[in-house]
């Protein structure tokens, strides 16, 4: 039997366990070096995803807790959308990607992990990313040390969530 080895994921089933909310946990412990986050404001955060489906995946993140949209106060949601189209530029300038998506996925039909809080997805995607290894062997290969992403991502946030 062949093994594949993921040290980066032994935190994810040593650490300690949140309560309740992961995403309400972070906004009231701003921790920038654990939480990894790269910029915050009164309305919400960015943080990168701990568990990226592509390196550098990023997340924005309101303060307040919802699982709708439609409950989110216009000026957050304005705010929500300036910070998605920054991490877009941030990811397209710094991690020189060939494309991004972004999207929601808005309850657990939709494809949520954490459907009890909202948040905007934005993953850098380049020509080929997705190879026989993810279509066959169900599983993904990253080119860089997530350290070291959210260092280069860090450096240079300030740049662009103003």
């Amino acid at each position: 039997m062949e093994h594949l080895y993921a040290p980066w994921r032994y935190s994810y089933v040593t650490e300690e366990k949140i309560e309740g909310c992961i995403f309400c946990h972070i906004s009231k412990h701003l921790d920038e070096k654990k939480h990894h986050v790269l910029f915050h404001d009164e309305f919400c955060y960015v943080v990168m995803n701990k568990f990226p489906y592509s390196p550098g995946h990023l997340m924005v993140i309101p303060h307040f807790h919802t699982d709708k949209i439609e409950e989110l106060e216009a000026e957050i949601w304005d705010r929500m959308s300036v910070r998605i189209r920054q991490a877009v530029c941030l990811l397209k300038d710094t991690m020189n990607c060939e494309g991004v998506n972004i999207g929601m996925n808005l309850g657990k039909a939709a494809g949520a992990g954490i459907a009890q809080h909202v948040h905007y997805h934005a993953m850098p995607r380049w020509l080929g990313d997705t190879n026989f290894i993810s279509s066959i062997g169900g599983m993904r290969v990253y080119p860089a040390d997530f350290e070291e992403i959210f260092l280069k991502l860090k450096a240079e946030a300030s740049k662009y969530f103003i």
